[in-house]
């Protein structure tokens, strides 16, 4: 059927080098999909069942069968070019400045115009009236302040273009000018500097607890946890659900479900009562975590997550998962690093994880165990002391903070509702696109102060020739002619150097 046709919940099937037509969730099949025209990533991303599929990306290898889910105008693609769209049509900061100067130059420049005819008209030895008007009328068309409008919205198009092939996506020019001004980079942990796809290391079993004695082993209480965590969104929980059916367990759906963000969720699953998170949400239900505090501790400062578990209000057990740093995470912060960025990570889980893993990838301040509201609360302090925060997130926990920010990087491969708060989208999920972002901002800024450096300088310096300020000394006169074509030469020189963003070397 034409692509026209295709309705949400469609099954379709992709084919060894096929584009894939509409963004859906594959049911079946394995293969590899360029999708370096959303992520700038020219390696071909594994698809599986239960992975996304973007729409004009391209199928590699396998064959593969999958359900449609947004079409149209609420498509990947589509919120790109919005994104695109809207970015170069919008203005920068330091847009206004160009108009100030403009707004102040014009009423000049026809003052000096009006002047250069006086001036002509009465010093002039011959045809006073035709030099008078000649040399007001150079003086006019060279001034016109073309170049200085366009230093501004020629460098914020280029960029925002780079940008996409990149797979950086700015939302205006604005944010495009503030990532340049960054002091400070903030990061989530899990998803972020972490691969987000967290593997089950450990299950430990309380003695004395719901599942002691032969009936009952840790597979129960994994299946238990994992069937709670089928509702979650969260890296760690998807672990744990895996981790379950990789083991051939039962894995059911609760009957009731309730997360509690930063601490972890609770829920009814086949009538037990079930607990899955941290100390903190225990405690919060007056559950004793002591008999697994000191094997949690050592899980945690071996650089894994502990996550208690507890049936109808008995603790049960531990399980701990590990969730490895990203290739690139240690590159990019290094990176980070060297462009004079201070790097902290904010995280909810506990102190001695969070250690490790910036321990691992060398970043300078670590603040665990905090909520949403307390990741908010650190970026206002960094605020106050006068640093410029950038926020880079990609859970529902991290939208607050990504809002709160100077500029939030919200990661492409995260939730909606991350994607929505923040003001930069990195679609390829990785850290080295957060450095791109403010490595191309400040390349951008650096090339629209040149452009309005260099469309100031030229009026300044062409009016008073075309006033005819060479002619006393070298009898030179600069006829409204030339004056338009080196008009035109100067609007040409500042597209020409905005034009140069796009061989910049921002990888």
């Amino acid at each position: 059927v034409p692509v026209e046709q295709v309705v949400r919940g469609d099954v379709l099937t992709v084919r060894p080098g096929e584009r894939v037509p509409v963004d859906g969730e594959v049911i079946s099949g394995e293969s590899a999909v360029d999708e370096s025209m959303l992520t700038g990533e020219s390696l071909p991303v594994a698809k599986k069942a239960g992975d996304r599929v973007i729409g004009a990306t391209i199928n590699r290898t396998g064959a593969f069968r999958f359900r449609a889910t947004t079409l149209g105008s609420d498509s990947v693609l589509a919120q790109i070019v919005k994104l695109m769209r809207d970015a170069q049509g919008s203005r920068a900061p330091i847009q206004r400045l160009a108009d100030r100067i403009s707004g102040i130059f014009v009423p000049i420049v026809m003052s000096l115009a009006v002047v250069t005819f006086v001036v002509w008209f009465i010093a002039a030895d011959s045809a006073p009236g035709v030099r008078a008007f000649a040399a007001a009328v150079a003086v006019l068309i060279i001034a016109c302040p073309c170049a200085m409008g366009l230093a501004v919205p020629t460098a914020v198009m280029v960029s925002t273009g780079k940008g996409a092939e990149l797979g950086v996506l700015f939302k205006g020019g604005e944010v495009l000018q503030r990532a340049g001004d960054i002091t400070t980079v903030v990061l989530d942990k899990t998803g972020t500097v972490t691969e987000g796809r967290p593997t089950v290391t450990d299950l430990v079993a309380t003695v004395g607890g719901p599942f002691d004695g032969p009936a009952h082993t840790v597979d129960d209480l994994l299946a238990l946890a994992a069937s709670l965590e089928t509702l979650s969104e969260h890296p760690l929980a998807e672990s744990i659900v895996r981790e379950a059916r990789d083991r051939g367990l039962a894995v059911q759906a609760p009957q009731s479900f309730e997360s509690h963000t930063g601490r972890g969720a609770i829920g009814v699953v086949d009538g037990f009562a079930v607990l899955v998170g941290n100390a903190l949400l225990l405690t919060d239900y007056a559950i004793d975590v002591g008999p697994l505090r000191d094997i949690a501790d050592r899980l945690a400062g071996d650089g894994k997550t502990p996550m208690f578990v507890a049936v109808d209000g008995v603790l049960g057990g531990v399980i701990a998962v590990a969730d490895p740093i990203k290739e690139t995470s240690r590159a990019a912060i290094a990176r980070l690093h060297a462009m004079g960025l201070q790097v902290v990570m904010l995280t909810g889980d506990n102190q001695r994880t969070a250690d490790s893993i910036a321990r691992q990838a060398h970043i300078d301040r670590v603040v665990a165990g905090v909520l949403p509201e307390g990741k908010v609360a650190e970026i206002k302090r960094l605020q106050a002391e006068g640093q410029v925060v950038a926020m880079v997130g990609d859970g529902i926990n991290d939208a607050p903070a990504l809002a709160q920010a100077d500029v939030g990087m919200a990661i492409g491969t995260g939730t909606d509702v991350a994607v929505e708060a923040g003001d930069i989208v990195l679609m390829r999920g990785d850290l080295q696109s957060a450095a791109q972002a403010i490595a191309l901002s400040r390349r951008t800024m650096r090339t629209m102060k040149q452009n309005l450096f260099w469309a100031f300088v030229y009026n300044v310096v062409g009016i008073p020739i075309a006033a005819g300020a060479l002619y006393p000394a070298f009898g030179l006169l600069l006829s409204p002619i030339l004056a338009s074509a080196a008009m035109a030469f100067s609007s040409v020189s500042v597209v020409t150097n905005s034009l140069r963003l796009r061989g910049a070397r921002i990888a």
